[in-house]
């Protein structure tokens, strides 16, 4: 009697499914770089969380920081969703520009002058065709967060120039074209993953890094010897959430758009974390580091047209590896949003 009424129990439980449900892994595995410290990460959470509830428990996603499903090597990350390694991702533009070139137009260096300008190609045609070539390389994109603009930091001495870079050992992304735009200001540039960069920078191996002031609060950068700062927004770095095609053909029609919008919602709330403290009129996080006895140096427009003269030909290089048409659109569409 207990089997029967067991059986019966489960059959009305399948019942109940969406057609197909039955059928969902116990666990979705989500990429992200970072933990729960981050906004990126915490995003990761929220989406996951979002999911679940929506979906009443069929679609579970753990998210696993630290890059770990691909042993920490961030720019592994896009070929592993693509492959079927990982489910689901929140990327970085940067660490999957490697395998998608076309990401690279937001490393571009000095395109973007203000957050106005990195929404103006996130939300417009520019982020629509990203997102078409992303797809067209295996990779299902389906919101945009965000890390932020990159700063930079440095044990030794504030940088107003580029002749104060030079010879300064710089921790950067495993990006060829970071390495080109520190090489070009006379700066030498080390790769190497954020884990491996916080003891790097702690025992002195390299004097400085580039991030988000996000990534420099949440990491206590400050306690890695970064006791000068300068605020140059050279380049930013927004996430795309993302999933595996078979992963995602393999969900209910209702259920896709759940984690679709869920994508959508966490993104938003990603992008507000990000620039929380940071963009103006809020300055926040700015006087939280100054409290931390970290010297912050404010360039002129003046001072920041020698880094873009500096870093010039790197530009006109990549943006014929970008797309001369799409880097066209992009700065025509920065353009168009100051009329």
């Amino acid at each position: 009697m207990i089997r029967r009424l067991l059986g019966l129990a489960l059959g009305a439980l399948v019942v109940a499914l969406p057609a197909g449900a039955q059928n969902y892994r116990p666990e979705y595995k989500l990429s992200t770089v970072v933990g729960t410290a981050f906004p990126w990460g915490q995003a990761g959470e929220r989406w996951g969380n979002l999911v679940r509830e929506r979906t009443q428990g069929r679609i579970n996603i753990k998210m696993y920081p630290g890059a770990q499903l691909v042993g920490g090597d961030q720019t592994r990350e896009f070929t592993a969703v693509r492959q079927g390694a990982i489910d689901l991702a929140i990327g970085s533009t940067i660490n999957w520009s490697p395998q998608v070139k076309e990401l690279n137009l937001f490393s571009l260096p000095f395109l973007m002058p203000d957050y106005a300008a990195l929404d103006s190609l996130t939300h417009g045609d520019v982020g629509r065709e990203v997102f078409r070539v992303v797809d067209r390389q295996g990779v299902l994109p389906l919101a945009w967060g965000e890390n932020g603009f990159r700063e930079l930091s440095n044990s030794k001495k504030p940088i107003r120039s580029p002749q104060d870079l030079k010879g300064m050992k710089l921790r950067v992304v495993g990006s060829p074209l970071f390495n080109e735009i520190f090489s070009a200001l006379g700066a030498n540039p080390a790769q190497m993953s954020f884990a491996d960069a916080q003891p790097a920078l702690a025992t002195g191996a390299v004097d400085g890094q580039e991030n988000p002031l996000s990534v420099f609060v949440a990491a206590k950068m400050h306690t890695l010897k970064q006791q000068h700062l300068t605020l140059w927004g050279y380049t930013a770095d927004p996430l795309i959430f993302a999933a595996n095609k078979d992963v995602w053909e393999s969900w209910t029609a209702a259920d896709r758009e759940i984690v679709r919008q869920a994508a959508l919602q966490a993104g938003k709330e990603c992008v507000a974390a990000a620039r929380k403290g940071i963009a103006a009129p809020d300055n926040a996080v700015l006087k939280q580091i100054e409290s931390l006895g970290v010297t912050i140096t404010h360039l002129s427009e003046t001072e920041k047209d020698a880094f873009r003269k500096a870093t010039r030909p790197v530009y006109d290089k990549w943006k014929a590896t970008v797309g001369v048409e799409l880097v066209t659109k992009a700065e025509q569409s920065i353009s168009a949003r100051r009329k």
